[in-house]
């Protein structure tokens, strides 16, 4: 039988790789998805992710703990995210229709996106990790989440690697590496989730705190930016009734 750590360590870790792999063939093969499916996608994470935050982690984290302890967390989990959005760049949504090039002068523009999508992965890893103390089945929908939310990231780093002249292979190498840092986040996440009721606590706040300000500074803002029509409130509303659904389904 498989450790729970472990496994959590291991989903964590797929959904790191597999979301910014998956935005890497993305580019290379379909060059672009179109604006209204991705607004749509980004919606509805958007809508799951806040109706969870809401509804399951931060009640939760409040009687694993206190209202302290959970708004520490909290605080926490937006601090940490709002300094490394600050500092540190990984969103960059213009895209290239005419594949792998050879210019070079976006080639530091992916390099410095790849780390910062790195970064970005370790505390959203921890908030995965956290969120499997609540239940296997929250924390393996919020892997499957932010590894649709880390589709966008993994398109914008191999867009500028192709127009920066690297080829195809070594472009899905570091898409899918700057994914990886998630598999430790989720494996520092479980390991203080099972510290002790208080450390829960926070954890649990840690993750709704960077949950929403990935929700509330990325996946709205970019969902009504690649709009068509009214498709990312269509988004972001069916994925609050999804979310809403799934959590008392799940318990």
């Amino acid at each position: 039988m498989i450790p729970y750590w472990l496994l959590v360590t291991l989903i964590g870790l797929a959904a790191g790789v597999l979301g910014t792999l998956s935005g890497g063939i993305a580019v290379i093969i379909v060059k672009k998805i179109k604006n209204k499916l991705l607004s749509l996608l980004l919606g509805v994470s958007a809508g799951i992710m806040a109706a969870i935050s809401f509804l399951d982690l931060i009640p939760e984290a409040i009687q694993e703990g206190t209202i302290y302890t959970a708004m520490i967390g909290i605080l926490l989990g937006m601090a940490i995210i709002g300094i490394l959005d600050l500092k540190f760049p990984h969103r960059h949504f213009s895209m290239t229709k005419d594949g792998c090039g050879k210019y070079n002068k976006h080639l530091k523009t992916g390099i410095l996106l790849s780390i910062g999508i790195a970064l970005h992965n370790l505390p959203e890893g921890v908030a995965i990790g956290a969120s499997f103390m609540v239940t296997f089945q929250i924390g393996l929908l919020l892997s499957i989440l932010i590894a649709i939310h880390n589709i966008p990231e993994g398109m914008a780093v191999a867009a500028a690697m192709c127009v920066g002249g690297v080829r195809s292979k070594k472009v899905l190498l570091i898409t899918a590496l700057a994914g990886v840092h998630m598999g430790i986040g989720a494996f520092i996440g479980v390991a203080l989730g099972g510290v002790s009721p208080w450390a829960l606590s926070v954890s649990l706040g840690f993750a709704a705190g960077a949950m929403l300000y990935i929700v509330f500074d990325e996946l709205i803002p970019d969902a009504h930016r690649k709009a068509e029509g009214h498709s990312a409130i269509m988004g972001i509303l069916a994925g609050i009734l999804i979310g809403i659904f799934f959590i008392e389904l799940l318990h």
